[in-house]
């Protein structure tokens, strides 16, 4: 991509986007120089033109699939809209919507899918998802790509994330480290990434404008992985190749959404092909960018924010200014972007948000 000459008209707001939540400050869109679909698909070939903030992005979870009803997430053009949830999941498993925490969780009490993971094959039922009511949803969501935004799929649960809803987080844990279940892991997971190439080749076929794909699959604690990174190499990895060398070879992106202390396991990250993370906070994302930002894309979030989630800066201008230009430096490198971390983008105020724009314009080379 050749060069954009910046001008101080792109900080010309298009459109103000509100605070994620009452409280908290709206986000200017930019007059951009190219479309933020354009200027995603930059830096994810290492050609950016500015920090993304993931404001760019729309995430879609179409309410055709039950997992994004059973866990409150669909993100569509239904009305349907986040915050309403609960019910059987794609497998048939119960979940149960909790309001306190805008969110879903297992329903207690019911009896596990699975006990064994030896017994997957017999258990487990996959569905035919070209029978779902796909044209509904393009009706629906035709105007979801009009906006000019990079949009990315959601797909929920993922693999382990997938094994804790079959049979609860102890016995999930246990089956990954148990001789006698992971050789029959490894085959779920493996059926797993051809159920998800499977429905990610479907949701192709009707929404041939998707960017991306967004995989959930929560991989550890406040403090450290759920599992030793041998073991992610040995029974994660392999299914999750096989899954992002599939959505690579349509011609799009993948993302990975995991969250917990994770510094350990992102070398098995790059190992499995995944283009983007975003870390929560409660990792170095500064270590992480410097070990590991020249092989996969990073969330790094910004000390002005002091990685407390939800705090409002309360620097004055020039000190957000400042921090904004030092984090440009630190951080927006033409052979080596980074993404803004989509926690932190929460939180960002105008004077920071303007200051960051302009100084990654400068500093990714492109001005």
């Amino acid at each position: 991509m050749s060069k954009i000459p910046y001008s101080d008209a792109e900080l010309k707001i298009a459109y103000e986007r509100p605070g994620a939540m009452p409280g908290f400050p709206s986000t200017p869109e930019y007059s951009f120089p190219v479309s933020q679909r354009e200027g995603v698909l930059a830096a994810l070939n290492h050609e950016p033109i500015w920090e993304i903030t993931g404001l760019e992005v729309s995430y879609f979870a179409p309410r055709l699939n039950p997992d994004n009803i059973a866990r409150a997430s669909v993100m569509d053009g239904s009305g349907s809209g986040l915050g309403v949830g609960g019910g059987l999941d794609i497998f048939g498993v119960d979940w149960e919507f909790v309001p306190s925490v805008g969110g879903s969780m297992v329903r207690p009490g019911g009896t596990p899918l699975l006990t064994d993971v030896n017994d997957w094959e017999r258990v487990v039922k996959f569905p035919d998802v070209t029978k779902w009511d796909w044209e509904t949803a393009k009706a629906e969501n035709a105007e979801l790509f009009k906006g000019g935004k990079f949009v990315s799929m959601w797909i929920l649960n993922g693999f382990f994330e997938r094994l804790i809803s079959f049979m609860e987080f102890e016995n999930a844990a246990f089956a990954l480290v148990d001789e006698e279940q992971q050789d029959a892991v490894k085959a779920l997971f493996n059926r797993l990434a051809d159920f998800y190439i499977e429905l990610i080749d479907v949701e192709l076929k009707h929404f041939p404008q998707l960017d991306g794909f967004f995989v959930h699959d929560d991989w550890g604690s406040q403090r450290a992985p759920f599992f030793s990174p041998k073991i992610a190499e040995e029974l994660l990895v392999p299914a999750m190749r096989k899954l992002t060398d599939y959505i690579h070879s349509r011609g799009k992106y993948a993302e990975l959404h995991s969250c917990g202390h994770l510094l350990l396991q992102v070398p098995n990250m790059i190992a499995a092909g995944w283009d983007i993370w975003c870390p929560q906070m409660l990792n170095d994302t500064h270590k992480i960018y410097e070990l590991y930002g020249d092989k996969i894309i990073i969330g790094v979030s910004p000390d002005v924010h002091s990685n407390d989630f939800g705090k409002i800066s309360t620097e004055t201008e020039a000190e957000q200014i400042a921090a904004a230009d030092s984090f440009a430096k630190s951080f927006c490198k033409q052979d080596k972007p980074s993404f803004f971390n989509m926690y932190a983008s929460m939180t960002l105020t105008p004077a920071y948000r303007s200051a960051l724009y302009k100084a990654s314009r400068l500093a990714y080379g492109r001005g």
